[in-house]
């Protein structure tokens, strides 16, 4: 059944096909905040992007990609995001029990990373059809002088997704020699990522959380006007700027960071209008107990 805030979502994408429509209400009516209009999703791409070490080490079963299924539905999230050997190595067995979501570019820490990263294509739409997934999801770098590269990629692979029925959901993460590091989560920079996420036809998009810096010179007089004291306030201006939230923003999670500042957080996201959250390390690297309980709380706070 659906509920009235997964139709009010969904009335937003009329544009879509059926196949696009169902698998978004696949997303919204799975796990604990089913029906709610709220998601929170477990990512784990962090071994291809910083290492199996540094990234399942604090919690060693989670080297096992079957772990993170098991977790996922354990603490009722909405959705599970992997790269293509994560998910072939465990979704026959968990077949239909979570959607999924197919990471299509990733990018490494073994090379030198120069001043313009842009991650590589490591998965395809065919892929993502043949693991059964709901969505396909891609990362770009708004800021990076290669930004034409990553634009265009997304551009061809959300046309292909959309026309065999996937959602498509956006990482877009600010980096880059056009920004500061301070810049890459500074509140004009994270609302004009999310707004190219959905300018280039993102259903779901993936932000970092802002902070009250200005980044921009251009920007810094109009953002005298825009509240943006709380993280509820920036958060509020992030979904505005996602065609004032006709498209479905979430929030990263991070690295592991103290749990009552977190929680904070959510609750500055919820009360932005934000629609949730995407947790990786602050979640897999913690023992499994530890991890669920951690999870199902993020998840009462979003339900209010």
């Amino acid at each position: 059944m659906i509920t009235e805030a997964v139709s009010r979502i969904l009335s937003d994408y009329a544009s879509e096909n059926p196949g696009v429509l169902t698998n978004l209400a696949r997303i919204l009516n799975h796990g604990t905040l089913a029906g709610t209009g709220k998601m929170v999703i477990l990512p784990v791409d962090q071994g291809f992007e910083h290492g199996p070490a540094r990234s399942f080490e604090e919690n060693t079963a989670g080297y096992d990609p079957a772990y993170h299924f098991e977790l996922a539905l354990e603490a009722g999230c909405n959705a599970h995001a992997a790269p293509l050997g994560a998910l072939e190595a465990a979704a026959a067995r968990y077949a239909g029990e979570v959607p999924l979501i197919l990471k299509l570019n990733n990018h490494d820490s073994l090379a030198p990373d120069s001043a313009d990263p842009i991650p590589s294509v490591t998965g395809s739409v065919k892929d993502a059809l043949r693991l059964g997934c709901v969505a396909v999801g891609f990362t770009i770098y708004p800021g990076s002088a290669r930004f034409k590269t990553m634009y265009q990629e997304i551009r061809s692979i959300a046309e292909e997704a959309k026309q065999n029925g996937l959602a498509v959901v956006i990482w877009s993460y600010p980096r880059g020699s056009g920004l500061s590091k301070k810049g890459e989560t500074a509140i004009d920079v994270v609302a004009y990522a999310a707004h190219i996420a959905a300018q280039l036809g993102a259903h779901i998009i993936k932000v970092k959380l802002p902070t009250d810096h200005v980044e921009l010179e251009a920007a810094k007089k109009i953002y005298q006007s825009i509240p943006g004291t709380t993280v509820a306030e920036r958060v509020k201006h992030v979904v505005q700027s996602a065609f004032n939230g006709k498209r479905m923003v979430i929030f990263s999670g991070g690295s592991k960071s103290g749990e009552e500042a977190f929680y904070e957080d959510i609750r500055g996201i919820r009360e932005g209008g934000g629609f949730g959250s995407i947790i990786g390390r602050n979640s897999f690297q913690r023992p499994r107990r530890e991890a669920i309980r951690f999870l199902k709380t993020v998840m009462e706070i979003y339900a209010g």
